[in-house]
């Protein structure tokens, strides 16, 4: 038992020394019978002077390698022990904005492999306290306390997550076609106000209304349009295959042209030379 304690001890060092350069290697276990750690990689997050961001300097605390059982509580747990931490935010890549989720039931992605994160600490001195968790202990993700739901509970927990409630569904559906109809009634408006105006190099725009405004097409007509022209270019390819039978069908029709014009004025004599003066 102590040989394997060492050699955990000895394995956790060498995955804490393994940190690159200008980062700090944090071990990190699921739960207490995990043998092997995780390494969390954390430094202090910097950006450019003046860019305007949500994750401030000197206060962020930047960490790679999250797995994807960690969630932003979890986070927060952990590196309380350093400081007031004032927000936690999980992304796919550096440098990602979060996107604000504006809908619960649409656009909710599934979180899948390992993610980054940005700390935020209320003092500056909670991003130091953090990178001084190396000389710990591993650090615990799930506690009795503080368990993370795996295995049938998760499933169960996923599966009563995903029952729709059928009410607030429709609730929100409802609000978002009013906006929808809101927003194009402001174009709409919009259009109207600026129809026949010109613009600041005295174009003006021309829009199709009036009494009998041109009607959309249907997916069914628009099928047939495309149908139509797809057998007319067929024709057109099966009678003008190759560039001499092109020629060869001007020669006809120019022949035939020929050959009726002639006929025409044999007609045409032979009606002049059959007329006779008829008065009785």
């Amino acid at each position: 038992a102590a040989s394997r304690r060492a050699k955990m001890a000895a394995a956790e060092e060498r995955a804490v020394g393994a940190a690159p350069a200008g980062y700090t290697a944090l071990a990190v276990k699921f739960g207490e019978r995990q043998r092997s750690p995780h390494c969390l990689l954390v430094k202090e997050h910097q950006v450019r002077e003046g860019a305007g961001t949500t994750h401030p300097p000197r206060r962020t605390l930047f960490v790679l390698n999250v797995p994807p059982y960690c969630s932003p509580d979890s986070l927060s747990r952990l590196f309380a022990r350093c400081g007031c931490v004032q927000s936690v935010d999980i992304c796919e890549k550096p440098g990602e904005k979060k996107e604000k989720l504006t809908s619960k039931f649409f656009n909710c992605k599934t979180v899948t492999g390992f993610q980054v994160a940005y700390v935020v600490f209320r003092k500056p001195a909670g991003v130091q306290a953090a990178k001084a968790l190396s000389r710990e202990g591993p650090l615990l993700i799930s506690t009795e306390s503080h368990p993370v739901k795996t295995g049938i509970s998760k499933w169960i927990a996923s599966y009563a997550a995903s029952v729709v409630d059928q009410e607030e569904l429709k609730a929100e559906v409802d609000a978002y076609m009013q906006d929808y109809d809101k927003k194009i009634a402001e174009e709409e408006a919009k259009a109207a106000k600026e129809e026949g105006v010109p613009d600041e190099e005295g174009w003006v725009k021309v829009t199709r209304k009036g009494r009998k405004p041109g009607l959309p097409r249907t997916e069914a007509a628009n099928l047939r349009v495309l149908e139509r022209e797809k057998r007319k270019r067929a024709r057109k390819e099966l009678l003008n295959f190759y560039a001499w039978q092109h020629r060869e069908t001007k020669r006809e029709h120019i022949a035939q042209l020929r050959k009726k014009f002639e006929e025409d004025k044999q007609r045409i004599a032979l009606m002049r030379a059959q007329r006779k003066f008829r008065p009785y």
